[in-house]
């Protein structure tokens, strides 16, 4: 498959709410697939129906699937699409932030987060993931990011084993502006499509997050944008042919430093 059609779902996360998360987001992705066509991947927010609550203990879906896993399962069938978005999972006396993609035939792939924010203390309450994943959807290699995992450019480095990169983020609006330099770098320096996925509306703890949703090409130009301060779901057809042939022609991958990096 050389396109991939996408969507984003960019809202405002009530703290602790799930079930009223949950309906807002049914409400959203309904209303969006009646006055849309078929869609292959739609993508939801870091923690998408608890916030972003890490020190909270009850906040921790069973390992073996729970509420959030249930409804990602039922969009994937209602819609046929891939769906993916974080939540909290059970691990040890700790948890996990988990980044989940579901298929519409009821596959399950995740991966988890790498780097926690020590500055929110994430590290106190989650479990660090140590394993890169690529996912692939319709034949599209795709790397997951969680979030803090953008600051760090070796852990996202393309590996020519990717072609689109996805991170799901609670990210503040005090911080914006290095959420927009930083996804617009990982595009250019990776030579890849770059989706970023943030909410909206103020949290629990009383920081505030203005969105900033967007889908970049792999020069870094922004294909859409979500609008600031807004619930919203952004579409587009993404041209995988178009990026091969701009790697055949500018092929600067071939002079990358070679590297590992420690699990």
């Amino acid at each position: 498959m050389s396109t991939l059609k996408i969507a984003v779902v960019q809202y405002d996360i009530q703290w602790l709410k799930k079930a009223a998360n949950l309906t807002t987001l049914r409400q959203m992705i309904g209303a969006f697939f009646k006055d849309s066509k078929a869609i292959n991947l739609m993508l939801l927010p870091e923690t998408f129906s608890t916030g972003f609550c890490t020190s909270e203990p009850d906040v921790r879906e069973s390992v073996d699937g729970g509420d959030d896993l249930l409804f990602l399962k039922e969009v994937a069938t209602t819609y046929n699409c891939v769906v993916a978005g974080s939540v909290f999972v059970a691990q040890a006396e700790k948890k996990v932030n988990r980044f989940y993609w579901v298929w519409p035939d009821g596959q399950v792939a995740y991966y988890d987060k790498r780097h926690l924010f020590r500055l929110g203390k994430e590290n106190d309450f989650v479990i660090q993931g140590h394993e890169r994943k690529i996912i692939e959807v319709n034949g599209i290699r795709i790397l997951p990011q969680v979030c803090y995992d953008l600051r760090f450019p070796v852990w996202s480095r393309n590996l020519q084993d990717y072609d689109m990169m996805v991170n799901v983020a609670n990210w503040p609006a005090v911080r914006r502006s290095a959420w927009e330099v930083l996804l617009k770098a990982r595009a250019i320096e990776n030579q890849a499509y770059v989706v970023g996925v943030n909410r909206v509306g103020t949290d629990g703890r009383g920081v505030a997050h203005s969105g900033g949703s967007i889908i970049l090409d792999y020069l870094g130009e922004p294909l859409e944008v979500a609008e600031d301060n807004c619930q919203q779901i952004i579409t587009a057809e993404l041209n995988f042919s178009a990026l091969k042939q701009f790697k055949q022609d500018f092929p600067f991958y071939l002079d990358a430093d070679e590297f590992k990096v420690s699990q």
